[in-house]
């Protein structure tokens, strides 16, 4: 019934914003301005800049298949660090670590993460500084990286845990993107269930003033996106489309900034232009000429083209 309907999206909504509150505690942060529901100026701000036209995912073309990464394991997100043009993929295994890339995946730089637990994903925000999931808690770590190969320790570092849906499983929060025109951060957790989330004003409150918004889009995921899970997510600052990656289906789903389906391109089957499936996709990033690529365990990365 819609009275019903309505009184279960205030009851979750204020769950939601209970569980931010909580964190944010955690984190240390209060006595600061909390600002909640839609930032309509953040958001008309990153629409400004999105041009009208899509990624269209079903028009690239494989660059580079499978090409495996030396002395890389486990390799479950990636990033695209446009201060220095070149690519952050993440590690969560043997031992867990960021390694700097070239746009051919070359190794560039290795950091060695410190403190860190079930590193999932990677977002580069801007400055040298990154975001990194852990999964079990669902805790986002915001850590510099340094100039050159060094270590990256999680303590002390400012973090934000949304206890949101926890699963005792492996099932949190598998994919992580950021817009820097709009200082919004976009998390995707993997499944039971799947669910994406957007914070905005992440980097202005890692400032000193505290302006969070958090909003829930599920709703997308439920209408638009059908694959059997959520490994990861990028943004592309071009057309303010998502590009959502699915580990299980091995597949890619364009969104447009309201949500809607856009495009799909699999990483499996003769569609693909692959030589053989890739094997367990984590992670996706496209770069300032609109490259996109990937990162699939143990240690292998795609490189995917618009076709001219």
């Amino acid at each position: 019934m819609p009275g019903i309907d309505r009184a279960a999206r205030y009851t979750r909504r204020r769950l939601y914003g209970l569980a931010l509150i909580s964190a944010l505690a955690v984190a240390g942060v209060a006595n600061h301005e909390l600002h909640w529901g839609q930032k309509t100026t953040s958001q008309a701000a990153a629409r400004q800049h999105a041009a009208t036209r899509a990624i269209s995912l079903q028009d690239y073309e494989v660059v580079i298949d499978a090409k495996p990464i030396p002395g890389a394991a486990e390799l479950s997100g990636i990033t695209y660090d446009f201060d220095r043009d070149r690519l952050l993929a993440i590690s969560n295994d043997g031992p867990a670590e960021v390694v700097a890339l070239s746009r051919n995946g070359d190794v560039l730089e290795r950091y060695r993460l410190e403190g860190f637990d079930d590193t999932e994903a990677i977002a580069y925000m801007g400055n040298g500084r990154i975001a990194i999931t852990n999964e079990t808690l669902q805790r986002l770590n915001f850590v510099d990286i340094p100039a050159q190969s060094g270590t990256i320790a999680a303590k002390g570092s400012p973090f934000l845990t949304l206890g949101l849906n926890m699963h005792r499983g492996n099932k949190g929060f598998e994919g992580l993107a950021y817009d820097a025109a709009g200082d919004r951060v976009f998390i995707a957790k993997e499944r039971d269930p799947r669910q994406l989330f957007e914070v905005d004003g992440v980097a202005a409150s890692l400032g000193g003033r505290l302006q969070l918004a958090l909003q829930d889009h599920t709703d997308w995921i439920d209408r638009e996106v059908s694959t059997g899970d959520l490994a990861d997510v990028c943004f592309d600052p071009k057309t303010g489309h998502l590009v959502l990656l699915s580990e299980e289906s091995k597949e890619l789903v364009e969104l447009d900034g309201d949500g809607r389906f856009v495009s799909s391109r699999p990483l499996s089957g003769r569609r693909s232009g692959l030589a053989h499936d890739a094997p367990s996709p984590e992670g996706v990033t496209m770069d300032a000429a609109g490259n996109i690529y990937i990162v699939s365990e143990p240690n292998l990365f795609y490189m995917l083209r618009k076709k001219s």
